[in-house]
C-alpha cells in the first residue's frame, strides 16, 4: 500500500517498526511482563496439581491440611517438607511443581550453606540473608515494580492531562492561579514528606502510590497546557465555537487528539522513572514492607552483604535491563510521532 494513503496512526506505527531497537525492545518487555503475570505458575512452593489416592488436588488455589495427604497435623501442608513430599509422591501418587519450587517468602530450610547462600542447583540465583530464593523475589519484584509504575503513570497522566487542558483552554485568571499553585506545590520537599508519612503510617504500596501521585502529574501538565494554548485560537476551534459546540466537546474532540503527542512520547520514560522511584525508596527503607518482594530491598541486601555478589549483580541486571528496554521504546516512540520524518 502506498504510504500516502495510510492513516496517521498507521504511518506512526510503520515508523516505529522501522526502529528495530525500539520495536524488539517492546516485544521483549511485553513478553517479560506477561510472563511475570503468571509468576505463581512459574515460582511457587505449592504444587500446581496433586494426585493422591485417585483424587486430584490444587494446592496452588486451595489450602489443604497435612492430614489430607496422610500427615499428622491439621495445619496447612508444607510441600517442601521431605516427609510431606514422600507422602504425595509414593504409592502411585504424584505432584506437579512449578519450575522454581519457591514462593517469594519461602525460606529454604534445606540449604547447605549459611545465608545468604550462593547459587546452587536448589536456588539458581542463591538466597538472600533470610534464606529466601532470589530468583523468586526477582520475578515477583519485577511484576510489582512494573504494575506500580503502570498505575502511577496512568494516574499521573490523567491528572496531568486534565490540569494542563483546563489551564491551556480556559487561560486567564484560572491559568494564572493554577500556575502559582503548581509552583508552590512543586516546591514542597517530596522526600521529607515521604519520610514523615513513613514514620506515621504503616508503609505499603498503596501509600506510596498516593504520595507519589500527588507530585507526579505536574511535569506533564506543562506540555499539555502549551499544546492547548497553541491550539485554542486555531481556525477550526474558532469555527467549532461559533457553531455552538460545547467547550467540553472542543477540548475532547479537537484539542486533545492534537495535544497527545507529548503525552504518548513521555509514557515509557514516566514508567521507567516510576520503577526507579520505587526501587530508590525501597533501597532507603521508605518503600514497601521488607516482606514484600522488591528490587530495591534486594539491592539494599547486596549493600549490606558485599560478599554475596549474586544479590547485587542479579538485581542490577534486571533493573538496568528493564530501564534500557523502556528507554529504547521511548526513543522509538518519539521518532515515530515526529511527523517531520518520512
Amino acid at each position: 500500500m502506498n504510504g500516502d494513503h495510510l492513516s496517521p496512526g498507521r504511518r506512526a506505527w510503520r515508523r516505529f517498526k522501522a526502529n528495530r531497537r525500539g520495536y524488539y525492545s517492546l516485544w521483549i518487555f511485553g513478553v517479560l511482563f506477561i510472563v511475570s503475570l503468571f509468576a505463581e505458575l512459574l515460582s511457587n512452593d505449592k504444587p500446581l496439581l496433586v494426585q493422591y489416592q485417585g483424587e486430584y488436588y490444587f494446592p496452588i488455589v486451595v489450602s489443604y491440611p497435612e492430614t489430607t495427604f496422610g500427615g499428622d497435623f491439621e495445619t496447612e501442608a508444607d510441600y517442601l517438607d521431605p516427609y510431606v513430599r514422600q507422602k504425595i509422591t509414593t504409592g502411585g501418587n504424584w505432584a506437579r511443581y512449578a519450575p522454581n519450587p519457591y514462593y517469594y517468602d519461602t525460606i529454604n530450610l534445606q540449604v547447605e550453606h549459611p545465608n545468604p547462600a550462593s547459587p546452587s542447583e536448589q536456588n539458581l540465583l542463591g538466597t538472600d540473608d533470610r534464606g529466601r530464593d532470589v530468583l523468586a523475589r526477582l520475578l515477583y519484584g519485577f511484576r510489582i515494580s512494573v504494575l506500580f509504575a503502570f498505575a502511577l503513570t496512568v494516574i499521573g497522566t490523567l491528572v496531568g492531562v486534565i490540569a494542563g487542558a483546563l489551564q491551556g483552554y480556559l487561560g486567564g485568571r484560572f491559568d494564572l492561579f493554577a500556575q502559582r499553585f503548581i509552583e508552590i506545590w512543586g516546591s514542597m520537599p517530596e522526600l521529607y514528606l515521604l519520610i514523615i508519612f513513613a514514620s506515621i503510617f504503616q508503609p505499603s504500596i498503596w501509600l506510596l502510590l498516593v504520595l507519589l501521585s500527588l507530585f507526579g502529574w505536574m511535569g506533564l501538565s506543562d506540555y499539555v497546557r502549551a499544546e492547548f494554548l497553541k491550539g485554542r485560537n486555531m481556525d477550526y476551534v474558532t469555527a467549532a465555537r461559533a457553531l455552538g459546540v460545547s467547550d467540553t466537546a472542543i477540548m475532547w474532540r479537537h484539542l486533545l487528539p492534537n495535544g497527545m503527542t507529548p503525552v504518548i512520547t513521555f509514557l515509557p520514560f514516566r514508567v521507567s522513572g516510576a520503577i526507579l522511584a520505587l526501587t530508590s525508596l525501597d533501597f532507603l527503607g521508605l518503600g514497601v514492607p521488607s516482606s514484600t518482594p522488591s528490587l530495591g530491598e534486594l539491592l539494599s541486601q547486596g549493600k549490606e552483604n558485599i560478599e554475596a555478589w549474586w544479590l547485587s549483580i542479579s538485581t542490577f541486571v534486571v533493573l538496568v535491563g528493564t530501564l534500557v528496554l523502556l528507554i529504547f521504546i521511548g526513543e522509538a516512540l518519539r521518532e515515530a510521532l515526529d511527523t517531520r520524518r518520512g
